[in-house]
């Protein structure tokens, strides 16, 4: 695509405005290809994965859970933030046990997604997972989802008929829809027990 030099802020200066358990919000103030300033106020976040689960007959893995923010129950792929020094695909193992109380043989990352490129450093990272097996769920004590499974037709049709509404479970739509088709080729591993 060529040189972006003539898009890029340089950061010349950043206040904190806010630092919760879990949010960190800041306001830098940048200097514009034009060489005047602005202000870009923004979230900082640790990063996250989401995984998209497929039983050996074809079926996904989801979850339902309440998003305080958007005020409803959610239909999502297991998801969660990374922990300090966590690498994305023990983040993927560990959130997809946690929360769906499955884990898998065999792994393949699928792409990057920034899902609020405007107000946030957010970068979920998008894995499959395959050959799964049920041990069981461990859910933090404060948190409450159901679990349930469908085919990729179904899955599909909601997202297309609009009872899919979160970002990144869309996005890896997408990728389930051309992957089902070939189109789209994933590199599977297998991961060692420590990784």
């Amino acid at each position: 695509m060529g040189d972006d030099s003539h898009l890029i802020e340089e950061t010349t200066e950043r206040e904190e405005i806010l630092r919760g358990g879990f949010l960190h919000v800041v306001r830098d103030t940048v200097k514009l290809p034009n060489g005047r300033f602005a202000t870009r106020e923004y979230v900082l976040h640790p990063g996250a994965v989401a995984v998209v689960p497929i039983l050996d007959d074809g079926r996904l893995v989801l979850e339902r859970q309440y998003r305080h923010a958007a005020g409803g129950v959610m239909i999502e792929f297991p998801a969660g933030k990374l922990d300090a020094g966590e690498l994305a695909l023990a983040c993927g193992r560990r959130e997809l046990l946690e929360e769906t109380g499955y884990v898998a043989r065999e792994w393949a990352y699928a792409f990057t997604m920034y899902p609020t490129v405007a107000y946030s450093d957010e970068a979920i990272e998008i894995w499959f997972a395959r050959g799964l097996e049920l041990k069981g769920a461990q859910l933090d004590q404060d948190e409450f989802l159901d679990v349930f499974t469908a085919t990729p037709d179904e899955f599909l049709g909601w997202c297309r008929d609009g009872k899919v509404a979160d970002s990144k479970t869309l996005a890896a739509a997408l990728w389930v829809q051309n992957v089902i088709a070939g189109t789209w080729k994933l590199d599977w591993q297998t991961p060692s027990v420590a990784a």
